[in-house]
């Protein structure tokens, strides 16, 4: 079934977020993991996982529309130097990210794709969870101060 130019574009803006996120997230994940944050390191592995699938899912929409997934360009990636800096990088892409997918949404329903607006809202659910998890860690932190969070992060007394 052969997609919409603008539909088509929209996606592979999509995908670039979404591979940029996955590496966002490995990058964050790996440094916590090596600053001995291993819980943080999970949660944040875990999420790189759920931009793959999504990933994943936009590539398969765009090759059902008849269209070539861009996985060469990806959007720009900000790595944290220390956990708030990581959070609120984190922060910002999943905010660009929802913006991006219902600016998507809304283009799908106007051109009456049904099933790519389905999608989109799925993957925005999974986004809307993502800035929700990364909210609840910054309010953590300025209500237990950032030493006391990061302990409670370390694999000790699991």
């Amino acid at each position: 079934m052969k997609g919409d130019e603008k539909m088509l574009r929209l996606l592979n803006g999509l995908l670039a977020d979404e591979l940029a996120a996955v590496n966002q997230y490995i990058v964050h994940s790996e440094m916590n993991e090596n600053w001995g944050y291993e819980k943080l390191s999970e949660t944040i592995k875990k999420r790189a996982i759920d931009e793959m699938k999504h990933a994943e899912q936009l590539i398969a929409r765009i090759i059902f529309l008849e269209g070539l997934p861009v996985v060469s360009k990806l959007s720009e990636i900000k790595i944290g130097a220390d956990v708030p800096r990581q959070f609120a990088n984190d922060r910002a892409a999943e905010f660009g990210a929802i913006k991006s997918y219902n600016v998507a949404i809304t283009y799908a329903a106007q051109v009456g794709d049904g099933a790519t607006r389905e999608l989109l809202e799925h993957i925005l659910k999974d986004e809307d969870d993502h800035i929700n998890k990364i909210e609840e860690a910054q309010d953590q932190i300025k209500q237990m101060t950032l030493p006391l969070y990061l302990n409670s992060q370390t694999g000790e007394g699991k």
